[in-house]
């Protein structure tokens, strides 16, 4: 079977960036990068966001460069071999349209999601790595969680296969009784760096256990099945339920809404020094200051101090804006993000603002 909008991969781009209301975005004043196309064909292995940042000097109002397309069924949906072209309206404001590419014949196959089709806003695989290993926990969830008590062995040096013990009761919504647990060590205490408030715990994982049927009556203690190990496993290191994680390629990439105030990138994922683009942050702000998965913020390193020889004083000069990232998973008072964008390198304590 053929369709008019499928194209040789079915890979999918999604243009709809802002989450806001199409009269607002028309209004956006967008400034085009100076070396942008007049026309792109689209191709296999395209970001969302490596194609807008080709065009925008803010790539996140895409939405406002779009132009309607009538004779596209779906204006969101951009095919490998679609061409993209600037054109410009009475107002010589620019506006990028879409010609489709070819037709492609269909056959049966496995059913697929739209996540495996869809041309992702970033390489989806970079934030996955991140969640399949790490997790942030609060201090209850950190406090509470059952722990690892022993084994059918003399050590707790498990293989797959091996039987180990935990105390504790176990955090299980999904009514399965082999469900699948995750084995986590805790690892760096996040605090913020204003406050010292305690903000969450790193939770790094070690292996992954089944639940077994034969758990004790009326007891704390229950059996696991060992099905993988990354390092040994240790008495205290944590359970968690597995978390089935999709990874939306429709991320809504969009500026705060309010004003992000004391904002920090306070520790970077595998503990380095210094941050590049693609790098996973653990930033100083979550749900309760107003964050929201697909925030934009920017990243801004703080200016020097200099002194006026001429006014005999110090001077800090302004913060250099340095990056730009977007958070992918939020937490009460702290949340994840990935980097973007940098112009220098980055590092721990830099802060994030509006874009």
């Amino acid at each position: 079977m053929t369709r008019r909008l499928l194209a040789r991969v079915r890979l999918v781009l999604l243009l709809a960036l802002l989450s806001f209301s199409w009269p607002f975005v028309a209004s956006a004043q967008v400034a085009l990068e100076g070396d942008a196309p007049r026309e792109y064909r689209v191709k296999a292995g395209d970001t969302l966001w490596g194609i807008a940042d080709m065009y925008l000097q803010e790539p996140w109002l895409w939405q406002a460069l779009w132009a309607a397309n009538p004779q596209v069924e779906n204006p969101d949906l951009i095919y490998p071999g679609d061409v993209l072209y600037l054109t410009y309206d009475a107002s010589n404001t620019p506006r990028l349209s879409l010609r489709r590419g070819g037709e492609v014949k269909l056959k049966p196959g496995v059913r697929v999601t739209p996540l495996d089709l869809a041309i992702p806003l970033i390489g989806l695989d970079e934030i996955g790595a991140f969640l399949r290993r790490n997790r942030v926990l609060d201090r209850a969830e950190a406090s509470f969680a059952p722990y690892i008590l022993g084994s059918n062995k003399q050590n707790l040096l498990s293989a797959p296969g091996d039987v180990v013990v935990s105390r504790g009761d176990l955090v299980d919504q999904s009514g399965d009784a082999n469900q699948m647990y995750g084995i986590y060590r805790l690892g760096q205490r996040f605090s913020d760096p204003l406050t010292g408030e305690v903000l969450g715990f790193e939770a790094r994982v070690i292996g992954s256990a089944q639940r077994l049927e034969s758990v004790t009556p009326n007891s704390d203690l229950t059996e696991f099945e060992v099905k993988a190990v990354n390092e040994e496993i240790r008495q205290g290191d944590r359970l968690l339920p597995m978390r089935e994680r999709v990874l939306d390629a429709v991320y809504q990439p969009r500026a705060p809404e309010q004003t992000i105030q004391d904002g920090y990138m306070i520790a970077v994922e595998g503990g380095v020094s210094q941050i590049g683009s693609l790098n996973t942050v653990i930033l100083n702000r979550g749900s309760r200051e107003g964050i929201e998965v697909g925030h934009v913020l920017a990243i801004f390193q703080s200016g020097d101090t200099v002194y006026d020889n001429i006014a005999n004083e110090s001077v800090k000069l302004p913060d250099v804006r340095a990056g730009l990232l977007m958070v992918f998973e939020v937490f009460e008072k702290s949340s994840l993000a990935v980097v973007l964008k940098a112009s220098r390198p980055l590092s721990v304590m830099d802060k994030v603002k509006n874009p």
